[in-house]
Parts: structure tokens; sequence; C-alpha cells
């Protein structure tokens, strides 16, 4: 039996699509325990997982960490699923992750990354150009909305921290070989619908890894001149595309700094990327 965990705020527009494509999936990967945690919600969201027959353990508190440690005390099994509650997954997605996690021993899996680009204006198109060839992003575990554990794998951790960055501080747990991404197995990821809303939402990435790492020292820290020795120098015709890279990079690194100063790091959502259809 797989236990999947889907930590949820606010998100009764897109929870449907993403348990429709859970459900699907567990019926190939069945049996499956799956376990919805709405935590300080003030729409339908816990209405609309139980309308579903999963397993709801409500909070009265926002907050990602918590609603992952909830879920973890409730779940029984493995491999153990982390998704966010706008995912929407490729059919056989589970099934494929269980199954090669299982087959390589390797103690984290996650799905490819599509990016959703279609209809956003230049400087976002630009900015993906770079940001999805970067080899931490192609390797990595983190922006895919979903991260499969082995038993061993959850073993490595004793609860989430109290921080947004819950996906950074998984990645910094496991060497490359210790994690895999499966191909095969596919999630979409909607960007941004605007450059604003793409600066908006790097900055809340961006303070909450910040956060992350001024708590647990050991966390994997960024390479900032991969955007340049990884990709422009291997690939010369993308330097327009790594202008417009760079000027939104330290947009959103100054927008984070303001917000730690000001304490103002917290769990949100990307509105417009949600209204394409994506995830956020």
């Amino acid at each position: 039996m797989t236990s999947i965990v889907i930590a949820a705020h606010n998100e009764a527009p897109v929870l449907d699509r993403c348990l429709d494509s859970v459900l699907r999936n567990a019926v190939v990967a069945d049996p499956a325990q799956v376990i919805v945690v709405p935590n300080g919600c003030t729409d339908d969201t816990a209405g609309v997982a139980r309308r579903r027959g999963v397993t709801v353990v409500e909070l009265a508190e926002p907050g990602k960490a918590a609603a992952l440690n909830a879920g973890d005390a409730a779940a029984t099994s493995f491999p153990r699923l982390y998704l966010d509650a706008d995912v929407v997954l490729a059919d056989g997605g589970i099934d494929l992750l269980v199954r090669e996690l299982e087959r390589t021993g390797a103690l984290a899996a996650v799905p490819a990354r599509r990016m959703e680009l279609a209809g956003r204006p230049p400087a976002v198109r630009a900015y993906y150009a770079i940001h999805s060839r970067l080899p931490a992003v192609v390797g990595g575990l983190y922006g895919r909305g979903l991260i499969a554990l082995s038993r061993l794998g959850r073993a490595r951790f004793d609860q989430f921290p109290d921080q947004v960055a819950d996906d950074l501080f998984l990645d910094s747990l496991f060497t490359e070989p210790e994690r895999l991404v499966v191909s095969a197995a596919t999630v979409r990821v909607a960007a941004p619908g605007s450059t604003g809303d793409l600066v908006r939402r790097l900055v809340r990435v961006r303070a909450g890894n910040t956060a992350l790492r001024d708590k647990l020292p050991g966390v994997r820290r960024s390479r900032r001149s991969s955007w340049l020795t990884d990709v422009v120098l291997r690939a010369p015709w993308l330097s327009p595309a790594a202008v417009c890279y760079v000027v939104i990079t330290l947009l959103a690194e100054r927008g984070a700094r303001r917000a730690i100063r000001t304490g103002q790091v917290a769990w949100a959502h990307d509105r417009s990327s949600r209204a394409a259809g994506g995830k956020a």
C-alpha cells in the first residue's frame, strides 16, 4: 500500500482535479491511502475532500509543515508520497514512481516536470528557458509538487521543520545516487501568468529557502553562477533570455530580503498559474 499526503490550504477550486488524477492513479497502484489535510481553510476544501471519500485530517491553523506532519501521523504505509493540492498527475505516475523506488533502491523519487508556457509573456518564457536547464532544477527534488519517499528515505528525518521550503528540505537530505527523476512519470507545472506574478512567486520561494537555510545550516546552497556556467556558456543562443533571467532574479532577491526583514515569509499561492490550470 502507498500513503499519499496532500496538504491543502484554501484549495477548493483545484482539489477536485487533483483528487481525480490521484484516484485514477490509485486504481493502478491499488491499494492506496489518500490523506488530505485542510489547514486554516476559509473555503470548502475539507468538504471537497470528504465528498471524494478520502481521509481528512483538518487543522484550524494554516501551515504547510504542520499539515504535512499531521498527514504523516495518520499515514500507515510506504512508499510515502507528498503531493501539492493543485498538482495534476499523468495517468500511471504514482505506479511508475513506486515501481522505480522499489526497483532501484532509491530513497526519493520525483516525476519529470513539464512547464506550461503557452500564452505567457516573453519575459516569463525567457526566465524558464534558463531556469529549466539548471542542473539543480533538472535533477533536484523541488519545484514539482510531488516527492515520493521509501521507508528508508522517510527515516532520514523526524518531522518537517516549521518552514515553507519543504521540498528544498527534502532535496538536501539525499545525495545524487539516492534520488532519481522518473522521466516516464510527469507532472504539469503552469508558469505564472505575468512577469509580476513570477517575481512574487520567486520572492516567496527565495525568502522561504533563506529562512530554511538560516534555521538548518546543512541545507544545500544554490550555485549563483550556474545560469552562466551550466547554461549560457553551453548554449550561447540563450544569452538574450539570460538577460531577463538575471533581471528577474535580482528583483526577486531584493523582494526576498525585504520579506525576511519584515517577517512576511509565509505559505501562499500563485493564483495566476492556478487560473491557467496547473500547479502553483
